[in-house]
């Protein structure tokens, strides 16, 4: 078992997903018949060899969530574990993090914290089961000894390109090593040497001995160990020999008793040399049944968006964006400082489902839950993003008085906050126009509108400099039509905007961001850097009303009119809040495309 300090239950655990699927149907199933009813499943290691550390607790089922610690998760990481987590919430079980750390070279413990802290933020709680693929490499080991003694697993001593030459293609069988039928006895003699370091990196292989002419690849004699020199981030500098991925994880899905193993499609043709390998060990008397079984599902395919890990560290290495945490980024770190909310994210990975085919997701319906759950948590406060001073002649100067805007429409319990009214406001400088279009209700020579939760006000004059650039607007205002007081009502106005006290607002740096890429499957017939929206970030200097000016970092707002806004977790100070958009109030790009 791990040495990572178990985590404590959380006090308002996510609701477990609803909707039904393909793999829901599977597990009711299999509780329904007492699969994994045999005696041992649920209270610790069956055959006497089996890891010491097989969790002990009576999960009636038991998934995992298995990344590798060497990048950063990201939204398509956000289904795998909502699924996982979800259907062991839902059938009384349990679903284990693991990492699958048997990469020496790619892997640090940066990425294992920065994994666990999403997990952990997105709401899931693992408790005692948290474990690595290097708590079981001794067990591991010992299995390869038994699979080359029972005479199905050899060294062999080819070259990496005289293995892909003589492994065959989809048309045509392989053929065999001239190392397949080499002795049992020097076999595990080299796979000593292999691991004591007498060896090269790349010298030679541990292979399985399954079947060379098989029409599924991964059944052709698949490497299992190969050596690495390179000190591991657990282990130090105990192993010179590191299994390969397909190898381990069927072993720690057995060891750790997971009943089932949740993959992605293109683990499909994997699968039966994960089930070849576990009987292999079931017959030598190293595990014991009732095995786990791998089910696959489609992975998330998003519009706008890359999920390759590679394609994402070419982002950040060659900075078309500001690190793994940028809010343009599809790394759970960069939608956490965007303003993604946990509650949003799991309301996606229900919503989409979960299917055995194929197929594209767009990126609007995540916005839409976000929208959803945002607009019942986040209050509302007002924001003027591109502000041009508007003052109101007949308002006498120096006098102050209090508006009471509601920090939720919908809420009343959560109160109302002051806003001071004055002389000199800041309004949206699109708020005016000296020669309005049809349809224009706003301010324009001559026309009415209300001033939010204040007066109505008639539009006058405009300032300008001598180059021509507004500087303010200038208007009168009524003083019988105050909101909130009897009769203000009686006088109607189609034009309503949004304020905030040029005396009592501060400037703040809001940040507008936007879709990194701007076309719904970059990168399909050309390098996906051809495709990077160059207007996805924009920054501006607002004028914010004084009951923002205290916001803490990840704190969220509906700034009215504009959008969704967070108080960046990372550059926010005390009472000097920087503000990133997370998403507007209606999608704007299905408009741009209709």
């Amino acid at each position: 078992m791990s040495d990572a300090a178990a985590t404590k239950p959380r006090k308002h655990a996510p609701q477990p997903p609803s909707a039904s699927n393909f793999i829901r149907t599977v597990i009711e199933s299999d509780l329904a018949s007492g699969k994994y009813a045999a005696r041992g499943w649920g209270g610790g290691p069956g055959p006497a060899k089996a890891h010491e550390g097989a969790p002990q607790d009576p999960a009636k089922i038991r998934t995992r969530f298995p990344p590798e610690p060497n990048g950063y998760l990201h939204i398509g990481h956000a289904k795998s574990i909502c699924l996982n987590f979800g259907l062991a919430l839902e059938h009384g079980g349990a679903c284990h993090l693991r990492f699958d750390d048997t990469n020496p070279e790619k892997e640090e413990q940066e990425y294992v914290d920065s994994i666990i802290a999403a997990v952990k933020w997105l709401g899931f709680d693992w408790g005692p089961h948290l474990y690595y693929a290097s708590d079981y490499f001794d067990f591991m080991y010992e299995a390869a000894e038994h699979l080359i003694r029972s005479g199905r697993a050899y060294v062999d001593s080819q070259s990496a390109e005289e293995m892909r030459l003589s492994r065959g293609t989809l048309t045509e069988s392989g053929k065999n090593s001239p190392w397949r039928d080499r002795p049992a006895e020097e076999s595990l003699r080299l796979l000593r040497e292999m691991r004591e370091g007498r060896h090269p990196d790349g010298a030679m292989v541990l292979r399985a001995k399954i079947d060379m002419a098989s029409g599924n690849i991964n059944l052709r004699d698949p490497v299992i160990y190969r050596i690495r020199k390179a000190a591991h981030h657990r282990t130090g500098d105990k192993w010179c020999v590191y299994p390969m991925y397909t190898y381990a994880h069927p072993i720690e899905d057995a060891l750790e008793r997971i009943t089932h193993s949740l993959c992605t499609l293109e683990f499909e043709d994997q699968r039966p040399f994960y089930d070849w390998l576990l009987e292999r060990l079931v017959e030598g008397g190293l595990l014991a049944r009732p095995l786990p079984q791998q089910i696959e599902f489609a992975r998330l395919n998003l519009t706008y968006v890359v999920l390759s890990k590679r394609k994402l560290a070419q982002l950040v290495e060659e900075k078309q964006v500001d690190g793994w945490d940028d809010p343009r980024m599809p790394t759970l770190v960069g939608a956490r400082r965007r303003g993604y909310t946990p509650e949003g994210l799991r309301l996606f990975a229900e919503r989409i489902g979960v299917s055995k085919a194929d197929s594209w997701i767009d990126y609007s319906v995540l916005e839409d839950c976000l929208r959803e759950d945002l607009n019942g948590r986040a209050e509302r406060r007002i924001a003027v993003l591109d502000p041009v001073k508007l003052v109101i002649d007949n308002y006498p100067d120096g006098r102050e008085e209090e508006c009471r805007p509601p920090n939720h429409p919908q809420k009343p319990e959560l109160g109302k906050r002051v806003l001071p009214f004055a002389r000199e406001l800041w309004i949206e400088r699109e708020d005016f126009m000296e020669n309005p279009p049809e349809g224009y209700f706003r301010l324009f020579p001559g026309n009415e509108v209300r001033l939010r939760y204040g007066y109505i006000v008639k539009c006058g004059r405009a300032e300008r400099d001598a180059s021509g650039n507004l500087l303010a607007v200038h208007c009168t205002y009524d003083p019988d039509t105050k909101s909130g007081t009897p009769g203000a009502e009686r006088k109607k106005v189609k034009g309503n905007i949004h304020w905030v006290p040029a005396r009592h607002s501060f400037c703040a740096e809001v940040r507008l961001y936007d879709r990194l890429l701007k076309v719904p499957q970059p990168g399909t017939d050309r390098d996906f850097l051809e495709d990077l929206n160059h207007g996805s970030k924009k920054i501006v200097t607002a004028r914010l009303e004084p009951a923002l000016r205290n916001a803490k970092p990840e704190e969220r707002f509906q700034f009215e009119r504009h959008g969704y806004f967070v108080a960046d977790l990372r550059d926010s100070r005390p009472g000097a809040p920087v503000f990133n958009r997370t998403v507007t109030l209606r999608d704007s790009w299905s408009r741009q495309s209709s």
